[in-house]
């Protein structure tokens, strides 16, 4: 059998407001296997924030171990975690965190170019990566000349370019409409059948629908962890194309 992608062993997150400690994630253990596509849910100050963050590297856990890759990440440096962050991870945002003023294409780019990959080869990667995500006809317009569900897919791209073993997606769908989120859910389904591995936060049931296991927490701790036969992202949006005919 295949070692996990993700590993925590009592994995912990306080916070210190003056002398006062706030426990936010209180000893999780839990595995999350290559490919797997995982919806994390919970009420606001569940925790499920904290966990995506630690995922992503966004912040040093306070105890417990996380294990990404086999590679005991908990105990990087911040500049080992900036650099694991470019090169196997991918990030996409409620708000879609675009740079205003530039274009799709080098929007996609970034992460490239922060990683020293040279320019043409990062327009080129960044070219591919738009035109998987539909949008090869929208590569020089900024994010006020798209949609929100084309900002999304720029975000999409972004989150892909470096190739990441895992996508983190925090509310991907929490600023779109109910056809346009189930457009980016088909997306992600997509991308998972390709082999990535997606931990999605939603606070949406019918989009925690669409992953394979679903993850709820509540005060810091998980009280859900099921498997969840998910619902084609596909066939819901046909049936809005029908509705809407």
């Amino acid at each position: 059998m295949a070692p996990p992608l993700i590993r925590t062993q009592d994995l912990a997150k306080e916070y210190r407001m003056g002398s006062t400690v706030v426990p936010a994630l209180r000893g999780v253990t839990l595995e999350i296997a290559r490919g797997e596509f995982i919806a994390v849910m919970g009420p606001s100050g569940s925790g499920k924030s904290t966990f995506m963050n630690l995922l992503g590297c966004l912040d040093h856990p306070s105890g417990g171990e996380y294990l990404l890759d086999g590679q005991a990440v908990s105990r990087f440096s911040d500049d080992a975690l900036a650099a694991l962050r470019n090169r196997s991870l991918g990030f996409v945002f409620q708000n879609f965190n675009l740079l205003p003023r530039t274009t799709a294409l080098d929007n996609v780019a970034l992460p490239l170019l922060y990683g020293h990959v040279a320019t043409a080869e990062a327009r080129l990667r960044a070219t591919r990566r738009l035109a998987q995500v539909g949008l090869a006809e929208r590569m020089d317009h900024q994010p006020a000349q798209l949609s929100g569900g084309q900002q999304q897919r720029v975000a999409i791209a972004r989150a892909l370019v470096n190739d990441p073993a895992l996508i983190l997606a925090d509310e991907p769908t929490g600023a779109l409409d109910t056809r346009t989120g189930i457009e980016i859910m088909v997306l992600l389904q997509a991308l998972n059948r390709e082999g990535i591995t997606i931990v999605l936060v939603t606070h949406e049931h019918d989009i925690a629908a669409y992953a394979d296991r679903i993850i709820g927490f509540r005060d810091g701790r998980v009280v859900e962890d099921r498997r969840n036969e998910r619902r084609d992202a596909s066939a819901d949006f046909s049936a809005l194309d029908k509705v809407a005919a």
